[in-house]
């Protein structure tokens, strides 16, 4: 059964709201928007009770619809897939035309290009391979392709990190994973909309850290990044994101594709015709601490994004061995040999992999000569026993005529070590698999070599002979059956499960 017509709003008849003469008055009036009130403003509520007649003591009536059955029409998509979203719609003639003017005014010359999203980019498919195991498998072809990608794709725009971001107050800082450094970064978005961390070249390779020099006011290192990407995987660590070296135009893929303003103001041209640029944050950057190209071409580390915090949440916990970062203080772990105990008797230490994971990295910052390692950083997804992420390496290779002892106290002090670990120690040791004659191999991929000077090659192999003089002094002192642990994963998430969560990524990530 059909029910009433459905009335027209602006046919019926407001009903009255005052009294009087000034009701009757209202009452033969036609309704207005409810945007129209005397006040100027005038809510929904008081708009459909204006609109419709009511009866006494009961509330507005609704509007009338039609409740007899009908056959629903037969609904087409909005769009067949991403490549048919408006967001990804050629412009039209007006609007491609205003973008062309715009670029002429600014005299920005790089084309504006009409980009897609594309499922299988390289980018994507290496967030689909992370698992709990680490952020790519041995022998996963997304890698290699991820790392010939930032190379070789074009820049679309350039913008602070979120740290910086945070510092100038421009975003939430809660959402900081852990407060900026006091190096200039910035983040690269390519034609394929992944996104790269961009580390300008600060200081050359055949530069040493003065050794008066703190390592909290150090120098942070391109080639350091990149090296420590190649270390990380000859160890099977793979928990460093996949880092490449680039030549970047300063001008053309920076300044010309920047939409931010104070990124644009930090730009100049130095009195020998380099094309300058510098952050503004509370440490070292103003203009005698700004990074020059020859005159444009700057070189520089690409270290390649992981999913967003939204999507993959992760922890940044402090280190246990964490240093003072003071002049004279001094942590407990550094005066108490027995420190060890004290954190085997906390969670998450207690039990599962974590103690070993923190080992793994020690020997991991020991053969970098990294001392910054003050939080490490791991996906809340995998649970208690995933795997630790290896991130902001750029302060080793500094000093490859002294070896920092120190960074081994987890080692020296627990006395424990995983055997996967040990026995890729073992193997890098000897002369056909020298670690030196490998990483130098394996970075000559890069077009930045070489990336590193002989002299921090050399020091690797010296390096690793005092990691397992190190386990040889545990295993004399323990046993080798106390000292050499199998590692143990009870992570809670598998690949399969971590894919279909990143798919949820793709078409976001092509809106930002």
């Amino acid at each position: 059964v059909k029910g009433p017509p459905i009335l027209n709003l602006h046919q019926m008849p407001r009903a009255p709201i005052g009294t009087g003469k000034e009701n009757a008055r209202r009452h033969e009036t036609p309704a207005r928007s409810w945007t129209q009130d005397r006040s100027g403003r005038l809510g929904k509520e008081r708009y459909l009770a204006a609109s419709f007649p009511r009866l006494p003591n009961t509330p507005y009536p609704v509007r009338p619809v039609d409740i007899s059955w009908k056959v629903a029409p037969e609904r087409k998509p909005r769009v067949n897939g991403i490549g048919d979203h408006p967001a990804n719609l050629p412009l039209p003639p007006l609007l491609f035309r205003r973008h062309k003017l715009y670029r002429q005014e600014l005299n920005l010359t790089s084309p504006a290009a009409l980009l897609q999203l594309k499922m299988e980019a390289s980018w994507l498919q290496f967030h689909l391979g992370i698992n709990r195991y680490g952020l790519y498998s041995r022998s996963s072809p997304a890698v290699n392709q991820l790392l010939h990608d930032m190379q070789d794709f074009s820049m679309i725009s350039a913008d602070y990190s979120q740290d910086e971001k945070a510092l100038l107050g421009a975003c939430d800082c809660t959402q900081i994973v852990k407060p900026s450094g006091v190096h200039l970064k910035l983040v690269l978005r390519f034609q394929d909309f992944g996104k790269a961390m961009f580390k300008p070249m600060r200081q050359k390779r055949e530069e040493e850290t003065p050794e008066d020099l703190f390592y909290f006011v150090d120098f942070q290192r391109h080639n350091a990044e990149i090296a420590a990407f190649h270390l990380d995987r000859i160890l099977d660590f793979r928990r460093v994101p996949p880092t490449v070296g680039r030549l970047v135009n300063v001008t053309k893929e920076i300044l010309e594709v920047t939409k931010n303003e104070i990124l644009q103001s930090v730009f100049f041209v130095s009195p020998a015709s380099n094309v300058c640029f510098f952050a503004k944050c509370p440490y070292m950057c103003k203009t005698e601490y700004a990074v020059c190209g020859n005159p444009h071409l700057l070189e520089g580390s690409l270290s390649a994004f992981l999913p967003s915090l939204n999507l993959a949440p992760r922890l940044s916990i402090p280190n246990p061995w964490i240093r003072s970062y003071s002049f004279t203080g001094k942590e407990e772990w550094e005066v108490n040999p027995l420190y060890c105990n004290t954190v085997k008797e906390v969670y998450p230490y207690s039990s599962g992999s974590r103690l070993l994971n923190i080992i793994d990295m020690a020997v991991f910052d020991f053969l970098t000569g990294n001392m910054d390692r003050h939080h490490y950083e791991m996906f809340t997804k995998f649970g208690d026993d995933g795997f630790l992420l290896h991130l902001d390496n750029a302060r080793g290779f500094g000093r490859h005529s002294h070896d920092e002892l120190s960074i081994l106290a987890p080692l020296a002090q627990c006395c424990v070590i995983k055997r996967t670990t040990l026995l890729r120690l073992q193997l890098l040791a000897l002369p056909e698999y020298q670690l030196s004659d490998v990483m130098r191999e394996s970075l000559l991929q890069d077009r930045l070599a070489p990336v590193l000077a002989e002299p921090h090659l050399l020091a690797l192999d010296r390096r690793l002979q005092l990691i397992l003089q190190a386990v040889r002094t545990c295993i004399d002192a323990h046993g080798e059956g106390s000292v050499v642990k199998n590692g143990h994963f009870c992570g809670a998430l598998t690949s399969l499960h971590w894919g279909f969560l990143v798919l949820q990524q793709g078409s976001n990530q092509a809106s930002e």
